[in-house]
């Protein structure tokens, strides 16, 4: 197996303060995991290693506009967000991606929504084909969350989905571990940052 970095993107999800920093909305549950794991460090060099190898890197963030853009109160989940929503303003503090994600602002995609999947809410998966992109490399926080809906979603959408499973964190290792269980079945597979990166350099 080879990966065409031309015609591959990365999904770096909600590298946020709000969700990966003791300060934001979801620090109390994953700040501390998060930072045990060092996911952020692997994540970072991993971006930064398939955007040289040639792939597109897309951040999600995860925000709510004044108007609550495209929010639903369907769930528990976004329920609470809804609740403290001026924490998520696209201008806050808290919605910022952490200082240790480089973005190239010349390469990268940074996008917006209000949805679990970062592949819903937006014209994203219309620019990735648009693009000629046919496969996702799934990084973020938390793996049983947005990483394994957007996973999910993905495959949905035709792409083939390997979510880099060093590169993606969730508040307890139980249901982390599940999560990729499952993404091995529901996906293309689950890959090591390292592996990603061979598959990246060996279609060069």
């Amino acid at each position: 197996m080879s990966i065409d970095p031309r015609r591959t993107a990365v999904l770096a999800l909600h590298w946020q303060v709000n969700v990966v920093e003791p300060e934001g909305f979801f620090g109390p549950m994953l700040a501390e995991p998060v930072a045990r794991s060092g996911v952020v460090a692997s994540a970072a060099h991993f971006h930064d290693a398939a955007r040289e190898a040639g792939a597109a890197i897309v951040f999600t963030r995860f925000t709510i506009p004044e108007d609550e853009g495209g929010l639903v109160r369907n769930t528990g989940f976004m329920s609470a967000v809804a609740e403290a929503q001026e924490a998520f303003r696209p201008s806050a503090r808290a919605t910022r991606l952490i200082s240790a994600m480089h973005v190239d602002d010349a390469t990268d995609l940074v996008v917006d929504n209000q949805k679990l999947s970062g592949l819903a809410g937006s014209d994203l998966p219309d620019v990735l084909a648009a693009r000629g992109i046919d496969t996702v490399l799934v990084t973020g926080v938390a793996t049983n969350l947005t990483v394994e809906q957007t996973a999910r979603h993905a495959t949905d959408l035709g792409f083939t989905a390997h979510v880099v499973s060093d590169c993606v964190a969730a508040a307890d290792e139980s249901a982390h571990a599940a999560s990729l269980a499952n993404l091995a079945l529901t996906t293309a597979g689950c890959l090591t940052a390292e592996e990603a990166l061979a598959e990246l350099s060996s279609a060069r």
